[in-house]
């Protein structure tokens, strides 16, 4: 039997953990999916994580929580990050950086999965390199593992695309998150990983990727700085589900998600 893993596309605050409260174990059982992960850098407020965001996450069947650019938001991630070993933030961070960039989880079935966060440098933070990260975290985590799940959280699909082909093989599945706009080119490239250019977002559609409308063009028209709201209205969920053989970690499927709460 196949591991199946099913991927939340970024959850947006309080809408984007409630689409997860009503749909989450519906998908588990449709998909009957034995692990659950999520980008959850934005679940609270929009912007970072609490310790309050964080347990409700977990509680609803979160077994790890990847993130990206806005790890560091609250003042209080740098401790929570530190304290707790189902969150993790991209691995090419400088050295000295809190927290860590990978971890093994075990399926309830007692499958180990390795997943790996990365972040991308086009339009975004100059970290050190995704591409020569990932070579040093894959060799240390199929020592453990074959199965390796990669959350590659970039802006350029073109950089999201070349990682992906880069790791064609040795990975089970690359996918991207950081856009919040859900792509349509989930396929298994040809050695054997899942790829997909963003799996979307979690959260209000009737918005600007997540927040207001009304702020997000003010402040394109201003220039000047804007507090965001969440809003509240047509609310889907974004992710994708992935089987992966147990022995040798090949992908075996990609299906895209999208379901309207």
């Amino acid at each position: 039997m196949p591991v199946k893993i099913l991927f939340i596309g970024d959850i947006i605050g309080k809408p984007g953990r409630q689409a997860l409260s009503r749909e989450l174990d519906r998908l588990v059982d449709r998909h009957r999916v034995d692990l659950v992960i999520a980008n959850g850098e934005n679940a609270a407020g929009g912007f970072g994580l609490t310790t309050e965001t964080v347990k409700e996450l977990f509680d609803l069947g979160v077994a790890c929580l990847t993130s990206g650019n806005h790890i560091w938001d609250k003042k209080e991630q740098v401790p929570l990050v530190l304290a707790n070993q189902r969150i993790i933030r991209p691995a090419n961070y400088p050295d000295g950086a809190p927290g860590r960039g990978s971890m093994i989880v075990t399926t309830p079935g007692g499958i180990k999965v390795a997943v790996l966060n990365l972040e991308g440098r086009i339009f975004m933070k100059n970290l050190e390199c995704p591409f020569r990260t990932a070579d040093r975290e894959i060799e240390q985590l199929r020592q453990e593992t074959p199965i390796i799940f990669v959350d590659f959280h970039a802006e350029a699909t073109s950089e999201k695309t070349s990682l992906g082909w880069y790791l064609d093989g040795r990975v089970s599945a690359v996918i991207g998150t950081h856009t919040h706009v859900q792509t349509a080119d989930e396929r298994i490239l040809t050695q054997g990983t899942a790829y997909m250019s963003d799996a979307g977002m979690t959260g209000s559609f009737d918005s600007v990727i997540g927040i207001g409308k009304d702020e997000a063009i003010r402040k394109f028209l201003t220039q000047l700085p804007v507090k965001f709201e969440v809003p509240k209205k047509d609310i889907r969920l974004n992710g994708v589900v992935v089987a992966i053989d147990q022995i040798t970690g090949k992908a075996l499927g990609i299906e895209r998600i999208a379901v309207s709460c």
